[in-house]
């Protein structure tokens, strides 16, 4: 990787102070982080959390994670606009400030209501870190250099799901399951640290817009009006609904369906590294081929994957032996479109936003992430002993994606 100057884009003024290019992807891969591992490091957890405070219902325990991805969703709505007001650093400073005190609150629940209430507020400030890291790479970067650059972030990202189960079984296995909350505490701090000490402040005071509701309402009308901003959200949607849903169903397929909870953290970490060559690729080829064109085929092959899935699991076709392989390439190429799509739709969406790039990424975020809760929970309370209800989720969301990127008009 290059140090790669800004384009020139609605950023104009005096020049920023900026990180060598590798310290500041490793950094946005914090930031970035703060979500995966939230959630991953969570996995592991999920069996003893059920038999301490849900032992007669165990589905319940995935709420754990799509209540902090409703926190996520509802707190991206406010985290853009705020950091357009009082500038990039502040905002994401205050929500890691809400992130550590869900998770103080989450190691002393008591009861799954207060856990899921404190997982809440934990998901609500790290929309700060994951919405506002979006708008500070818009102030610098545009187009096609900005998905190559969320490219780079999402290379080291990756890293992070590959280990955090393992990190969450191993905290677990010396603390029990509150002890997860502890390693989040610590990784908040050094997420709020790094970007404190060393990132100059990207959004300058003359740039900033004020905090009403009628400057927000101008914005929010500005961005909804947008035919293409609606459909890459919806895409979103569909994206973030399939990826959360086999999240939440993953531990209990792994160790009930497949007889590998042992294991479970060394299958996701090789699941991770596989899925993440897609955004490897991603970066090298989306200056070349362009984001939608990558999109539209990565939803495509997504539905063909996933119907050839959904006939051999209702056929019973495949002997026993090639059941679990079978399943694990499925899964890691759900985790991999998410890879290859999600940097390109984000930067699809912000295209034409960057004037209001903060409340174009708050919107677009918000509620691309709390409608996917409403697709991945009850897909995650329909698991019924085998990964049926999931192939089918999935199979309709790539589907409805794919059609919806083909009726888009944008080249990027």
């Amino acid at each position: 990787m290059t140090d790669t100057p800004p384009q020139s884009g609605p950023q104009s003024g005096p020049t920023i102070r900026r990180l060598p290019m590798p310290e500041f992807v490793a950094m946005l891969a914090t930031l970035f982080a703060t979500i995966a591992f939230s959630i991953d490091a969570m996995l592991p957890a999920l069996p003893q959390i059920a038999a301490e405070l849900v032992p007669n219902d165990v589905n319940r325990a995935q709420l754990i994670l799509t209540s902090f991805v409703l926190g996520m969703g509802v707190g991206t709505l406010f985290a853009g606009p705020i950091s357009d007001a009082t500038g990039r650093k502040i905002a994401i400073t205050g929500g890691f400030g809400l992130y550590i005190l869900g998770a103080v609150l989450a190691w002393r629940a008591q009861s799954i209501e207060m856990l899921l209430l404190a997982r809440f507020l934990q998901g609500l400030g790290a929309a700060g870190p994951r919405i506002v890291s979006l708008a500070l790479i818009r102030d610098l970067y545009q187009g096609r250099e900005m998905a190559r650059v969320t490219s780079f972030v999402m290379m080291i990202f990756i890293l992070i799901p590959a280990v955090a189960p393992s990190i969450g079984a191993v905290v677990i296995a010396f603390t029990g399951w509150r002890g997860i909350f502890g390693a989040f505490i610590l990784f908040g701090l050094i997420g709020l640290l790094w970007l404190n000490l060393r990132q100059a402040e990207t959004l300058p005071p003359a740039k900033r817009r004020p905090l009403t509701v009628i400057s927000l309402a101008a914005a929010a009308r500005e961005v909804l009006a947008d035919r293409e901003v609606r459909v890459y959200t919806v895409v979103m949607t569909l994206g973030f609904g399939q990826m959360f849903a086999v999240l939440s169903s993953s531990q209990q397929l792994f160790s009930e369906t497949y007889g590998r909870g042992d294991s479970f953290p060394l299958w996701f970490a090789g699941m991770a590294l596989l899925a993440g060559t897609g955004s490897i690729l991603n970066a090298r080829f989306v200056v070349r081929l362009g984001m939608r064109r990558i999109a539209v085929m990565a939803y495509m092959m997504q539905t063909c994957v996933s119907a050839v899935m959904l006939v051999l699991a209702l056929t019973g076709a495949l002997p026993a032996w090639a059941e679990f392989p079978a399943f694990f390439f499925w899964v890691t190429s759900v985790f991999f479109m998410a890879g290859v799509t999600f940097g390109n739709l984000n930067a699809l969406a912000l295209q034409r936003m960057g004037h209001i790039a903060g409340m174009a990424a708050s919107i677009v975020a918000a509620v691309s992430t709390v409608l996917a809760v409403v697709i991945a929970a009850p897909l995650g309370l329909m698991f019924d002993g085998t990964a049926r209800p999931l192939i089918v989720g999935v199979l309709v969301c790539s589907g409805l994606a794919w059609g919806l990127m083909r009726r888009t008009v944008t080249t990027g």
